[in-house]
């Protein structure tokens, strides 16, 4: 089950960085940024498409390597829960907050509390679970 979600959560980051990388100004205009010509522009490909493909890379990494899902699952908890955190804190500090990062918080949880269930819940069989 482990591998199955982390699967689907590396899909989606995958499927973040195409996105970010082919079409970063309609990418940027969903969650509020402008882009700058150049800086700007080369900034927002490296984080969003870059970082977004090593965390796809990362999270089907236990697809082709069993032994490193507790890994990865470990990681998606830490990076999910960072995000709830500050998005949380972002959600409290600024107003006028657009519907897509609303959309983006609901994923951002639901990664984090089925990635930490996974941890805490999981089957004892394999490398699931935290212990």
């Amino acid at each position: 089950m482990a591998r199955f979600f982390l699967a689907i959560v590396g899909l989606v980051y995958l499927l973040l960085a195409l996105w970010c990388s082919v079409d970063p100004a309609s990418t940027s205009r969903s969650v509020g940024f402008t882009l700058q010509p150049g800086s700007g522009q080369s900034e927002f490909l490296v984080i969003y498409g870059g970082l977004e493909l090593a965390l796809g890379i990362i999270f089907f990494w236990p697809i082709w390597q069993r032994e490193v899902t507790r890994y990865a699952l470990v990681v998606c908890v830490i990076i999910h829960g960072c995000l709830v955190l500050f998005r949380s804190a972002g959600f409290l500090i600024f107003a006028d907050i657009a519907s897509m990062t609303y959309s983006l918080a609901v994923g951002e949880w639901l990664i984090f509390l089925v990635s930490l269930g996974i941890c805490c819940f999981g089957k004892k069989s394999g490398a699931t679970p935290l212990q």
